[in-house]
C-alpha cells in the first residue's frame, strides 16, 4: 500500500521536481565528500599531534574507511533494490554526519580509526540507492548529464573541504573542524526525508512492470559476463586508485614540497580541484550524452581520451619546482581527472535491467573503493616511506608521480570496453 501511495505521489509531481530532487541528492553527495575528503586537509596536523607515520596515515585515510564503505554498500544496495531508497539515504547521512562530529572528540589514533570506520559505514548507504533513483527519474538520453551533475558533488565537496577545512584547521584546529563540517549533514538528512519522494522503479525506461530484484550473485554474474561492464568497472577502479591517492595526499605534498600553509593549500585546491575539476566532471557527462546520441561508444571514448591524455601533464606537474608554473600545468589533469565519473555511472545503469541497478552500482563502487580508496592512499604512503631514504621530504612528490602513470592502464580498459558496448546495452534492454 505504501509503495502504491509513493508511486502515485511521484507521478503527480510537476516536471521540474526531478531536477529539485537531483539537487537535494547533490547536496547529500557534497556532504558525503566533505566528511570524506576533510581528512586530506587535516592529515598533517593530525599526523603531528598523534605522531603517526605516512604508512599509518595512509591506513587511516585508505583501507580503514574503504573496507567498511565498500563491503557494506552491497547488502545495503540489495535492500535498496527491494525497499525505500529515500529512507535508506536519510539514515545513511545521519550516521556519517554523527560519526564525523565524533571524530572531533577522539583522544587517540585508534579512536579516530574507529570513528572513521563509522563514517564509512554511514556513507555506504548513500550512493547505490541514489544512482538507482536518478536512473528512475531520468531517461537514458539524459542520464549522463544527470550523473554528471550528481558527480559534481565530489568537486563541490572538495571545494568546501579544502577551502573551509584549510581555514578552520589553521585557526580553530582539526578537532573543531570535524565538528563543524559534520553538523550540516543532519539538516540535509531532514531535507531528504521531508521533501524527496521515492520514484517509481523503471519509470524512465520502456516499461514499469519489473521483475523482482534478483539475488546478488545473479547481478555479479551478469556484470562479469558483460564485457563492457567488466572493463568499465576495472577501468573506474584504476581511476579511483589514482584519484583517491592524489586527492588525499596532495595537501601534504603542497605543505612539504612547496611550503604552503593549511589555508593556502585549501584555497589552491578549492579553486583547482573544486572549481576546475567540477567543470570537467560536468563536461564529461554532457559531452558523453551529446556524442552518444550518434554513437553510444562515446561514453567510453570520452573517458579513455581524457584519462590517457592527462598523464604527461601530471608527470610534468610533479617534476615542476616552481609553484606557480606547477599549478598552471595542473589545471589540465584537474579538468580531466574526474572524466570517468558520470560516463561510468551512466553506463553501468544502462548495462543492467532496472531491478539490478542499485546492486550493480554497489558492485562498481565496491571495486572502485577497495582498489581506489583502500589501496590507493595506503600505497602512496608506503611508497613515500620507501622512497624517503633517498629523497627525504620529497619522497611524496615521486610517489604521487609514479601513481599518476596508472591512468594509462585505466584508459586501456575503457578503450577495450568500447568493442562490445552497443551489443551489451541492447542485451540489457531486451531483459527489461
Amino acid at each position: 500500500m505504501t509503495e502504491t501511495v509513493t508511486n502515485s505521489r511521484a507521478r503527480e509531481r510537476p516536471s521540474w521536481y526531478r531536477w529539485y530532487a537531483l539537487g537535494v541528492l547533490v547536496l547529500v553527495y557534497v556532504s558525503s565528500h566533505v566528511d570524506r575528503q576533510i581528512m586530506g586537509i587535516l592529515l598533517e596536523p593530525i599526523k603531528g599531534e598523534l605522531g603517526a607515520s605516512d604508512t599509518q596515515m595512509g591506513f587511516l585515510i585508505g583501507i580503514t574507511f574503504a573496507l567498511f564503505y565498500a563491503t557494506l554498500g552491497i547488502p545495503i544496495a540489495m535492500l535498496a533494490d527491494r525497499g525505500n531508497r529515500r529512507n535508506i539515504i536519510t539514515i545513511a547521512i545521519t550516521v556519517w554526519s554523527g560519526m564525523t562530529v565524533l571524530c572531533g572528540y577522539v583522544q587517540s589514533f585508534a579512536q579516530l580509526a574507529l570513528a572513521r570506520i563509522g563514517v564509512g559505514i554511514g556513507e555506504a548507504g548513500s550512493t547505490p540507492p541514489t544512482h538507482s533513483m536518478i536512473s528512475d527519474m531520468f531517461p537514458a538520453s539524459e542520464r549522463g548529464t544527470a550523473m554528471g551533475i550528481y558527480a559534481m558533488g565530489i568537486n563541490i565537496g572538495l571545494l568546501v573541504a579544502y577551502l573551509g577545512g584549510g581555514w578552520m584547521s589553521e585557526h580553530w584546529g582539526w578537532r573543531t573542524t570535524f565538528i563543524v563540517v559534520g553538523l550540516p549533514g543532519l539538516l540535509i538528512a531532514l531535507l531528504v526525508r521531508l521533501t524527496v519522494d521515492e520514484p517509481v522503479r523503471g519509470a524512465s525506461d520502456s516499461q514499469q512492470s519489473l521483475n523482482d530484484a534478483p539475488p546478488f550473485m545473479n547481478v555479479a554474474r551478469h556484470l562479469w559476463r558483460t564485457p563492457a561492464a567488466r572493463h568499465v568497472i576495472f577501468g573506474s577502479s584504476l581511476a579511483g586508485f589514482v584519484g583517491y591517492g592524489m586527492t588525499l595526499w596532495l595537501p601534504a605534498f603542497f605543505v612539504r614540497s612547496h611550503g604552503l600553509s593549511q589555508t593556502e593549500v585549501g584555497l589552491t585546491l578549492a579553486l583547482v580541484s573544486g572549481i576546475v575539476g567540477g567543470i570537467g566532471t560536468f563536461t564529461a557527462g554532457k559531452f558523453a550524452d551529446m556524442l552518444a546520441a550518434k554513437d553510444v561508444r562515446w561514453f567510453t571514448w570520452v573517458v579513455a581520451i581524457g584519462k590517457g591524455g592527462l598523464v604527461p601533464f601530471l608527470v610534468l606537474f610533479f617534476l615542476m619546482q616552481d609553484f606557480t608554473n606547477a599549478i598552471l600545468i595542473y589545471l589540465i589533469p584537474a579538468f580531466f581527472g574526474g572524466f570517468y565519473l558520470a560516463p561510468t555511472f551512466a553506463m553501468i545503469q544502462s548495462l543492467v535491467p532496472p531491478e539490478m541497478r542499485a546492486v550493480a552500482a554497489a558492485i562498481t563502487l565496491f571495486m572502485l573503493n577497495i582498489i581506489g580508496m583502500g589501496i590507493g592512499p595506503q600505497g602512496v604512503g608506503i611508497l613515500s616511506d620507501v622512497l624517503s631514504t633517498e629523497y627525504g621530504k620529497e619522497s611524496l612528490r615521486y610517489s604521487l608521480m609514479i601513481f599518476g602513470t596508472v591512468n594509462i592502464w585505466c584508459a586501456f580498459h575503457y578503450f577495450v570496453g568500447t568493442r562490445t558496448l552497443k551489443e551489451d546495452i541492447a542485451r540489457a534492454q531486451a531483459n527489461t
